[in-house]
Formats: C-alpha cells, sequence, structure tokens
C-alpha cells in the first residue's frame, strides 16, 4: 500500500526521494492542482495557477523546482540562488521554507530565507556560499541586491506566490524589477487566488505561453464552512465577542480586525477578560509574530488576533472559528479570511460581527464576490461564566506588556518633568519675593544681571572686531540697569560718553529697488 501511495507522486514525475519524504509526511494522494501544475512544470512550461487558499500550491511548484535541481549536483555558485520563490508576507514565506525542509529531507538541497524584521546579517551570511532554493520578500531582497548581496542573474526558476497579494501591498514595482535581473531563460510561475486586470498584464510581461491551471472559480469559499452573519452595533462587538469565547466549542480562533490599532485594542480587551490570547500584525517584530504563531500553534494561546497579514498562507492545523470582528475593505480579503479554518477537508466555522450602520457597503462588496448572502442569525445566549481571573499567559503576551510598560515609563517621566518645571517655577518666586523683602530686589535683580552679562562676555573672543563691537554694544546696554536706580531715589551712576559709531548705509526697501 506504502508503494502504491508513494508511486502517486512518482508517476507525475516527483524525484522518488521527495515521494519517499511526503509519504513519511502522511501524503499518500496528490491534490487537483498538484496533478495539474507537476508535470507542466516538469515539461518545463509557464504556469499561471489560480486556487482557492489551502489548496495545495505550494508542493505543486516546489516539487517539480526540487526535482529538477536534484538532477544539477551540488556545485553552486557564491551569493547565487537556482530558484528563487517570492512571497508577499514574512509568514507565508516561513511557511513555505518549512513544506520544501520537510520534503527535501536527506537530500543536499539547501534554502535561504529573505525577509525583513530580522538582522540581515545571518542572511548575507547564508547566501555567501549560495543555495539552491531562496525563499524572499520583495522589499529585503530588492535591498540586499542592492547591497550586491544577492546576484540573481544565475538563477533559472522563478515562482510568485500569492501574486495579487503582492499588488495590493504594493511590491509590483520590486517584482518588475527582480524579473529583469533573474536568467533570461528562466522557467516562471504565477500563482494568484484572484485575477484582477493589474496580475493579468504582469502574467502577460513576465510569462511565455503559460499553461494554465484553476482548481476552483475566483472568490470561491470552501463548502466545508458554515457561515453565519451577526448584527452587532459598533459599540457592543467587544461585550459579544466576550460572550461567544464563553463557548467551550471556539477553541482555537482567529479573530479578523482592520486596523493594527484595533487589533490592539481587542487583544488588550480579551486579555483584561481571562482569554489566552496574542496579537499579530506589520507593528509587530518578527521574533514576536513567530512567537504568537508558535503559541497558537501548540495550544498555549486559544485566541489569536490579526489584521489580514495573516489571512493568506497561515497554515495552522485545526483552528475552529474565524471571526471576522470588521469586515476588510478589500472584498477578496474575505475569502481569504475564513479560507484559515475547514482545511484540508475538517470542517469550520465562520462568525461575522456586522454593524449595518457603517458596514453594509463592505457587506454588498463580499457577498458580490462569493456569489451568496451570508445567513444572518441572531447572536446565541452566552453559554457559560466569563473566566474569574486573568489567564497567566507564561510569557505569550510578554509583548502586550512590554508596551505597557513602556507606556506607563512614558508617562512617570512626563509627570516627572511637570513636577522639575513646577519645582523650578516655585523656587525662583521664593527668591524673588525674599529679595524683594529684603528691599534690595532692583539692586540684586541688576547684580545678578550684570554678573550675567560679564560672564558671558569673559567667554567671548575679544580678538574679533565683531566682538569688540558687541562689547561697545554692552557697555551702552547698562546705562538701562544705571537709569533704573534713580526710581528708588539713588544717585545715578554718571553717564559714560557715547562712543561714536560709524552710521549704517541707508538700505532701500525691495520695491524701491527693483524701480530703480
Amino acid at each position: 500500500m506504502k508503494t502504491q501511495n508513494s508511486n502517486a507522486f512518482e508517476a507525475l514525475g516527483v524525484s522518488p526521494v521527495l515521494a519517499k519524504n511526503l509519504l513519511k509526511a502522511g501524503m499518500t494522494e496528490p491534490k487537483p492542482i498538484q496533478e495539474q501544475a507537476i508535470p507542466s512544470m516538469l515539461a518545463d512550461c509557464d504556469l499561471l495557477g489560480i486556487a482557492q487558499t489551502g489548496s495545495g500550491k505550494t508542493l505543486a511548484f516546489g516539487l517539480p523546482i526540487l526535482t529538477k535541481i536534484l538532477a544539477l549536483g551540488d556545485k553552486r555558485r557564491p551569493k547565487t540562488a537556482r530558484a528563487l520563490i517570492l512571497a508577499p508576507t514574512r509568514e507565508l514565506a516561513v511557511q513555505i521554507e518549512e513544506a520544501i525542509h520537510m520534503v527535501a529531507k536527506g537530500t543536499h538541497l539547501s534554502t535561504a530565507l529573505i525577509l525583513g524584521g530580522v538582522s540581515r546579517n545571518s542572511q548575507i551570511r547564508r547566501m555567501a556560499q549560495g543555495v539552491d532554493v531562496l525563499i524572499a520578500t520583495p522589499g529585503r531582497l530588492m535591498d540586499l541586491v542592492r547591497e550586491k548581496c544577492v546576484d540573481l542573474s544565475k538563477t533559472d526558476y522563478l515562482v510568485l506566490d500569492e501574486a495579487d497579494r503582492m499588488l495590493d501591498m504594493g511590491f509590483i514595482k520590486d517584482v518588475r524589477e527582480i524579473a529583469k535581473l533573474v536568467a533570461k531563460g528562466r522557467q516562471t510561475a504565477l500563482f494568484s487566488a484572484t485575477m484582477p486586470k493589474e496580475i493579468e498584464k504582469l502574467a502577460e510581461t513576465l510569462l511565455h505561453d503559460p499553461v494554465h491551471v484553476e482548481v476552483a472559480r475566483q472568490g470561491t469559499t470552501a463548502a466545508e464552512i458554515n457561515q453565519v452573519l451577526h448584527n452587532v452595533s459598533r459599540r457592543d462587538k467587544k461585550d459579544v465577542l466576550n460572550k461567544l469565547l464563553t463557548n467551550p466549542a471556539l477553541s482555537s480562533v482567529i479573530v479578523f480586525t482592520r486596523t493594527k490599532h484595533g487589533a490592539d485594542a481587542v487583544t488588550r480587551n480579551l486579555a483584561k477578560t481571562g482569554y489566552s490570547v496574542a496579537a499579530i500584525h506589520g507593528n509587530k517584530s518578527q521574533n514576536a509574530r513567530q512567537k504568537a504563531l508558535k503559541g497558537f500553534r501548540d495550544g498555549t494561546v486559544r485566541v489569536l488576533v490579526a489584521t489580514d497579514i495573516a489571512a493568506r498562507g497561515i497554515d495552522v492545523p485545526g483552528i475552529s472559528h474565524v471571526i471576522n470582528y470588521e469586515l476588510p475593505d478589500e472584498a477578496e480579503s474575505y475569502v481569504h479570511r475564513i479560507g484559515r479554518t475547514g482545511r484540508n477537508g475538517a470542517h469550520g466555522e465562520a462568525i461575522t460581527l456586522y454593524d449595518e450602520a457603517i458596514e453594509s457597503a463592505r457587506l454588498k462588496a463580499v457577498e458580490r464576490v462569493i456569489r451568496m448572502k451570508l445567513p444572518r442569525e441572531d447572536v446565541p445566549p452566552q453559554f457559560g461564566p466569563l473566566p474569574e481571573k486573568p489567564h497567566k499567559d507564561h510569557g505569550h503576551n510578554e509583548q502586550n506588556r512590554a508596551d505597557n510598560a513602556a507606556d506607563g515609563r512614558r508617562e512617570n517621566n512626563r509627570t516627572h518633568r511637570r513636577k522639575r518645571v513646577l519645582r523650578k517655577t516655585a523656587d525662583e518666586t521664593r527668591m524673588f519675593a525674599n529679595d524683594f523683602d529684603n528691599g534690595a530686589g532692583d539692586k540684586e535683580a541688576t547684580s545678578r544681571e550684570e554678573s550675567h552679562k560679564s560672564s558671558k562676555r569673559s567667554r567671548k573672543n575679544f580678538g574679533s572686531r565683531n566682538n569688540a563691537k558687541r562689547n561697545r554694544d554692552f557697555d551702552g546696554a547698562k546705562t538701562g540697569s544705571e537709569k533704573s536706580d534713580t526710581r528708588n531715589n539713588k544717585p545715578a551712576s554718571p553717564k559714560r560718553k557715547k562712543t561714536a559709531s560709524r552710521k549704517k548705509p541707508v538700505r532701500l526697501r525691495k520695491s524701491v529697488r527693483r524701480a530703480a
């Protein structure tokens, strides 16, 4: 039976070593997109694939490329990569590398991961000897290419995964530049969940007579996902979310928000209520994002709050529910959000909290994309009591605690600064009050002013003509303080003779000069 299952991939032309590793990982039968894409790529054809999230397209392009590279041997050139796979997000790039590592066990194949949010030094060292497969995000890759740390001229295989997401994130310009740097006779594969006009134009410029592979219509949602809509006003969404999570059936939940600040607000609310929760979005460091995903995978984090950065490519098994706290701005993102559950034939639930007052246009756009009306239901009653005590996260909410601690330190610093200013003002007020009480207010003030000016004058360079002029002006300024002595009925100091000063030339106004 095992031989028969392994031959299912071998029959498509996959290397026996790779097919054996697939069998060990429990993958016995190729998926539809793999059955169509693998033979075409092994025949050196360019490929244009349209498939929904979770369809198995990573191995659809990974297996034929690895099979070809295995036949080339293990000699590599410094700073080069035989194959380049571009991904729009860090999480998707990490997932692709993990999948290739799993398939390539026991072979000479080497990989490198280049993405932002982490130190580039280790990435540069990894590329120094050259690799077989390079997985990268466009931004960081272009940085290293400009620094001449990566050479793409020897890259014979180029894969663009989630091309429509790259378009949404503004990476298309970098993708075009990278494509120009890759070998001219390359083989290119482009995969996308949707096919807007911009992606069609990109495919026309990058692909040569491609084979079209489409296993599901654009905007198709998995049949295993049960979708439901609850009418909830914006101010009541936090309370409704807390009540929904009292049901133990929601064992592993992703909550999607539109913005990063919204994700942080939802995370704080759930953590305060007592749920084990972590957040993932673009403002988090790569280490914090990977730590949150790790906790979510191993079950120590029950709720993962995310923006649409996690809506694609994040393959976490066993997600029971997806909750759309807010509908997305881009209707296509709804399909990718709910695609996190119901993967590989499993059953999943997708719940949307909908505020009719502000989200009606977004709902119409979503229903237009998925070609169906979302069924509306009343919010179910609270299943059980809320958590009594805040959950001890054992380090999984360290980033949230660090952010709160930083906010506290900033507030303390502002408070201390205000206190110092008030204390200094109070001391000066008391000092002047004491001087006036002693009847020597003007005299002391004048003496302090003169001592300050004399010390300032002593620091000047008296050798220059400009400083000499300033000294004369300084001496003349004393007459003002001497005049003030007459107000207290004190004998005024003898007036100094005014030094003859050179008259300044008359300067005409701009309008006069222009007329002249």
